[in-house]
């Protein structure tokens, strides 16, 4: 599901770099990555002209697989995909769902750049990419990364909305690692370009979606969530997850949801109906008056004759 295309015809995917941005970038990287290794090389001749030959070559082996393997993969690792090649470039490298990359893809796509790029002056990485549909190297399929394009123009530009208020932080007992990477990458897909789909379209891409989400989490939608409120709510746990493990508890409001929204919000349970999660608004009369919150109101079910998608992004 790394593709998404509609009845419309219209296709949602991310947007891959081509061969020549790519080369490109691999030649600043490996041209910076050389100038370093030389420099190093030379303050290490100058300081090891002491030792005996087999020294001052299994140093300069060691220099070499720091600088020119170990490098690479501790820039990708640090920059989450930005590399000083792809930085100039506009290039990023990114997982399959679209999420920042790890030290194992790195690690990956660095040994395996190795072979195909280094010891074959890139002639297996040029014929994979131009092979493969959306330009992967061998190091990007094995690691499951993807090189895209970061630098578009604003129009075509598009960001997950949060979900609503009421659903912020209600998920955080589901189990989402059974999700594949493929379908996290169809979920926001969907939720950057459904204001554009026909509403029919879009409730049915919805429905389609949250169906095998909760399906891969073992727990149903809860009644009475429209479901591309439940996918949005549901990106934006993983998000939170996601990051809260990168940069430890600083980053709990990540995601679109804020600590005090989770706080007021959250519960260990995601069947709740959404009325009794919802804030207190002070404008209106208290929940025991009022049978329905003013956040449901742009709710529809399936059957009306133009169904949405369950909620507007702020503007």
């Amino acid at each position: 599901m790394s593709e998404l295309v509609t009845g419309e015809a219209v296709a949602l995917e991310l947007r891959p770099a081509r061969l020549p941005s790519r080369a490109l970038a691999v030649l600043l990287d490996l041209a910076a990555a050389m100038a370093v290794y030389i420099a190093v090389t030379l303050a290490l001749v100058a300081a090891t002209a002491s030792l005996d030959q087999a020294a001052q070559t299994a140093i300069t082996i060691a220099v070499f697989v720091l600088v020119l393997v170990g490098g690479p993969i501790a820039v990708e690792t640090l920059s989450h995909g930005r590399s000083l090649g792809k930085l100039a470039c506009g290039l990023r490298v990114v997982r399959d769902d679209g999420g920042p990359i790890r030290f194992r893809h790195a690690l990956v796509r660095g040994l395996i750049g190795v072979i195909e790029i280094l010891m074959t002056l890139g002639v297996v990485a040029c014929i994979a990419s131009l092979v493969s549909a959306r330009g992967r190297r061998l190091g990007d399929v094995f690691a499951g990364t993807l090189v895209v394009r970061e630098r578009m123009p604003a129009a075509q530009m598009g960001a997950v909305p949060p979900p609503p208020p009421w659903l912020s932080g209600r998920f955080s007992g589901l189990d989402l690692s059974a999700v594949p990477d493929g379908l996290w990458l169809a979920v926001r897909q969907y939720l950057t370009r459904m204001q554009q789909l026909d509403p029919q379209v879009g409730w049915s891409m919805a429905e389609r979606l949250a169906a095998d989400v909760a399906e891969r989490t073992g727990t149903p939608v809860p009644q009475g969530v429209p479901p591309a409120a439940y996918l949005a709510a549901v990106v934006q746990e993983r998000q939170a997850r996601e990051a809260r493990r990168a940069f430890g508890g600083a980053a709990n409001g990540v995601g679109g949801g804020s600590g005090a929204a989770r706080v007021a919000g959250g519960h260990s349970s995601p069947v709740h109906p959404p009325a009794a999660a919802a804030p207190p608004v002070p404008s209106v009369p208290p929940a025991s008056e009022v049978p329905a919150v003013p956040s449901e109101a742009p709710r529809r079910e399936p059957s009306d004759e133009r169904p949405s998608t369950g909620f507007v992004p702020p503007a």
